[in-house]
């Protein structure tokens, strides 16, 4: 892991420059060399050769001095240890282990009796008792030691030292968990606090640098150095990710996360903690004696502050922030490095979610001003927090209706402000010609390179501008906006539209719900011609007397020629439309239709109503018997708007109000079988002269006759509203007589009725289900009587007579038949039907006389019964009592009931003689026994 491309970016920048020697009022005979240093906010402590410990403090920007400590001469402070836990710091001088308090206002305490240290590394941890405490790893010979340090009440440091292992040559230390991690000559190995178990981690060869241990991400993870390769391993030893390959081989390791900053071969090195990209190199002079320090909170997380000394100088860097890097990069238009570079903040949590869209934002408009829309947008549409209204300066210039909605932000300053699309071309144009000349120079810019290898055209450009805009307009309508704001964001959309000329576009936004200002738009589109768009929006807007206004106007336009409808006629303007597709006067009409149909407004739709009719009925017909509209019409004034000459829109209008709305005024029932009775009578009089016609048109003819009276016979029977005379007047020199004779019928006319059912239509078994309505015997005679006698020259309809006596002779009478029979009649005709009828007269009389005298029989048999149970003879005794009051009979007057139940005469009289006193009601429920049954 790690890359060898040269740093891009700044991480650390430095805030200040320290002259220890100078702070510390030292002269300039006697310099500092600095051997170590170490930070625990919010101080600065830095160890010299000549045995002397510093202290300033970092709260303040310019970093102060505030004490000086000697320690000895002799004793060059190797390593400084902050102790934080147990308020001291550890000090490793000329192989001694030194305790300090953290404002070096005490002298230095000389910690156990260990000479010879090789190495320390501390661990905070917290004792059983709750008192602060740490531990040590310290390194003396042969013997790896633990210190234990535990704080006492009156700043008493108690000590506990106990072995754990034995290692010869340790050159570093580090502690993680419960693990302390060896580095030697010949390799790494690590030991366990608890068992004192331990284990090599892997060897070092030969020739390799000295080994340095650095715990990383807050204790969690070690990096191990193999010369200029950081192996990085997990608590157990075990290697995690990937390696660090570094520049030069490290001489000191510091973390301020998430970067590695390593120092050596005079520069300080920033590396990226979680992929390894180098980041940034910092130069510095030859440091003279000794090598870099750098040197950072021991935390590693959280902690901004880096230090980097040289013999004599320390500097001060902080972590510039995420914002500022991506910031510097916006600058030098690195949008390629920028944008990764937010995804990695993002990824690491570095970065809030609202500067993660602040700065999509400010990409987008730094793209925008570069002529690269498609782009800019995109990073638009990724930025949760911008306002669609910051784009509307770009479509319409200040001041406008939605001025006072655009947020005044500047964001980091780094674009001009918001202008009129057009200004921002042009002025793109112009920075890209100079960046072109100076190209020609040799001088290099930040222009993009395609730019400068193929120009676009300003036209281009602009159109690709609006395209954008539009897409973000479009996504910005899913967003929920205030009213104004989606007022500007429908408005300029359309504005948009039109300017590219996208047809479909304005007409889908114009008739869907919308927040368009018609003011706005309503004499553009009137003067760019796009009045099928503004008809549209008016009537999205409830404006429906201009929205009709406009498709009369289309309409005419269209029937006269005046207008073309390109979305209609081919380009070429060809008068041969397009197979299977709606004219523009059709068109017209299917939209006007959808406004009429849902307006209650009934002067507006009467008004409108003739010019549709006139394209198309069908549609004439569903306005005026819609039912979307909250209040219908008035029935008198939609008849009396409708033309005469439009027959089919009358009657289905009718139709409607008498079947769907159903109306029971006779005026409109009398008005609907008129019309209709007409309407046939020209259907079959154009049939029958029409001869020239193909078998194809006779049969469509013959189908639509035959369903216009079809449907006049079912209103003609159905309603009982109308007036049958005022009917009757107009067929009656017609040929519809089976009309006449349901009209005749309704009027009572039984035997006009027969006569046209049986003469003029010959329609035996209907006249038969007539006289079987009637229900009359004398209506078979009166039908037999028409079938003897046709009258009017027509001979008698022998067969039908037949037919009628076959089916209804037996409930005739025989005389009134033979009465009437002609004696011109054939006798083979009728010889069976009056056999069989006659058989039939005796068969009943006899049935009859077999009834009379079975029902005789049972009559006397009855009351033969009846004489029998009231004459029986009934036994009491002195124990008998009453079987409703339960008192005793003795002598008193009794009644006996069919149910054989005995009462008193008193309770007989309250109860009466339907009811027994066993609850059985005689009235509703009669009483059998078997006596009764007849058996004579």
């Amino acid at each position: 892991m790690g890359s060898n491309t040269p740093p891009s970016r700044a991480a650390l920048e430095p805030f200040a420059t320290l002259d220890p020697a100078a702070l510390a009022g030292l002269p300039a005979s006697s310099p500092l060399t600095v051997r170590s240093a170490a930070i625990s906010s919010p101080y600065l402590y830095l160890g010299t050769g000549g045995g002397k410990l510093l202290l300033f403090t970092l709260d303040s920007p310019s970093p102060d001095f505030l004490r000086l400590l000697p320690i000895g001469p002799t004793r060059p402070v190797s390593a400084i240890l902050p102790l934080p836990a147990v308020a001291r710091l550890l000090l490793l001088a000329d192989g001694l282990l030194l305790l300090a308090d953290p404002l070096l206002s005490r002298p230095v305490r000389r910690l156990g009796s260990v000479r010879n240290v090789a190495a320390v590394a501390a661990r905070a941890s917290e004792s059983d008792d709750d008192r602060p405490s740490c531990s040590l790893a310290v390194s003396v010979g042969k013997k790896l030691l633990l210190v234990d340090l535990t704080l006492h009440d009156a700043d008493e440091l108690e000590v506990r030292t106990r072995d754990i292992a034995l290692v010869d040559g340790v050159k570093a230390l580090a502690w993680v968990g419960d693990s302390v991690f060896v580095g030697t000559a010949s390799g790494y190995s690590l030991f366990s606090t608890t068992n004192a178990q331990g284990g090599d981690i892997f060897t070092l060869p030969e020739s390799s640098r000295p080994p340095r241990v650095k715990p990383l991400s807050g204790g969690d993870e070690v990096m191990l150095l193999v010369d200029n390769v950081g192996v990085v391993v997990d608590r157990s030893g075990h290697p995690v990710g990937s390696s660090f390959v570094f520049n030069t081989t490290p001489d000191c390791i510091a973390e301020v996360y998430p970067y590695v900053v390593v120092a050596g071969d005079s520069k300080v090195d920033v590396y990226r903690r979680k992929n390894g990209a180098h980041l940034q190199a910092i130069p510095f002079a030859r440091p003279g004696t000794g090598g870099l320090i750098v040197a950072s909170e021991d935390a590693g997380i959280g902690s901004d502050v880096v230090v980097i000394a040289t013999a004599y100088k320390v500097f001060c860097y902080r972590k510039v922030s995420a914002v500022e890097q991506i910031k510097a990069l916006l600058r030098r238009k690195s949008y390629a490095e920028a944008i990764s570079l937010l995804q990695e903040f993002e990824a690491d949590g570095e970065i809030s979610n609202d500067m993660i869209s602040f700065v999509h934002a400010q990409l987008g408009f730094l793209l925008f001003f570069d002529l690269r829309f498609e782009d800019a947008v995109n990073h638009f549409l990724l930025s949760e927090t911008m306002q669609p209204a910051e784009i509307f300066p770009f479509i319409m210039r200040d001041p406008n209706r939605w001025s006072d909605l655009v947020p005044r932000k500047r964001y980091w300053g780094l674009h001009a402000p918001p202008k009129p699309l057009e200004e921002v071309i042009d002025d793109g144009l112009v920075t890209l010609q100079q960046a072109l000349f100076l190209k020609k120079a040799g001088v290099d810019t930040v222009v993009d390179d395609d730019f400068l290898s193929n120009p676009p055209s300003r036209a281009d450009l602009l159109e690709v501008a609006i395209r954008n805009i539009i897409r973000y307009l479009c996504a910005s309508r899913e967003k929920d906006l205030s009213s104004s704001e989606m007022e500007g964001v429908d408005t300029l959309l359309m504005y948009l539209y039109r300017a590219l000329n996208l047809v479909d576009d304005m007409e889908k936004l114009a008739s869907s719900q919308n927040s368009c200002v018609v003011e706005e738009l309503e004499s553009l589109l009137d003067d760019s011609g796009h009045l099928r768009t503004l008809a549209f929006l008016y009537g999205s807007k409830g404006m429906c007397s201009k929205s009709l206004g406009i498709w009369r106007i289309l309409a005419r336009n269209y029937s006269t020629g005046l207008w073309k409808d390109h979305a209609i006629l081919p380009e070429t303007d060809s008068l041969e439309t397009s197979v299977g597709k709606m004219s523009g006067e059709e068109i017209a009409a299917v939209e006007a239709s959808k406004i009429l149909q849902a307006s209650s407004d009934q002067d507006l739709v009467l008004e409108h109503l003739g010019w549709v009719a006139d394209i198309d009925q069908e549609l004439a017909t569903a306005i005026l018997t819609s039912e979307m509209r909250e209040k219908q019409l008035s029935p008198e004034k939609v008849v009396a708007a409708i033309d005469p000459e439009k027959v089919g829109i009358h009657q289905r209008y009718l139709q409607w109000l008498i079947e769907e709305q159903e109306c029971d005024e006779p005026h409109y029932h009398t008005s609907y079988a008129l019309s209709l009775s007409r309407s046939a009578m020209d259907a079959v009089c154009l049939g029958s002269n029409n001869e020239e016609r193909n078998n194809k048109e006779f049969d469509s003819d013959m189908q639509f006759i035959y369903l216009l009276r079809e449907r006049l016979q079912f209103f003609l029977q159905s309603s009982d509203l109308y007036d049958p005379e005022e009917v009757l007047d107009v067929i009656s020199e017609s040929e519809l007589w089976l009309e006449k004779a349901i009209l005749y019928r309704k009027m009572g006319q039984e035997n006009i009725v027969l006569q046209i059912l049986a003469l003029k239509l010959e329609d035996s078994e209907a006249a038969e289900q007539y006289c079987a309505e009637i229900g009359r015997d004398d209506a078979y005679i009166q039908l037999l009587d028409l079938y003897l006698d046709p009258k009017n020259g027509k001979g008698p309809m022998f067969t039908a007579a037949v037919r009628l006596l076959h089916n209804h002779g037996e409930s005739l009478d025989p005389i009134q038949v033979l009465e009437r029979l002609s004696a011109d009649m054939p006798l083979q005709l009728a010889s069976d039907t009056i056999l069989r009828m006659l058989r039939a007269r005796v068969h009943h009389h006899r049935q009859g006389q077999i009834v009379h005298n079975l029902s005789r029989a049972t009559n006397l048999d009855a009351r033969l019964t009846r004489l029998e149970e009231r004459s029986r003879h009934v036994q009491l005794t002195d124990e008998s009592i009453c079987d409703s009051c339960r008192a005793r009979l003795g002598t008193k007057l009794f009644v006996m009931y069919p149910d054989d139940s005995v009462v008193c005469y008193r309770c007989y009289r309250n109860q009466g003689d339907s009811a027994s006193p066993h609850g059985r009601n005689f009235r509703k429920g009669g009483i059998f026994k078997q006596s009764w049954l007849v058996s004579r």
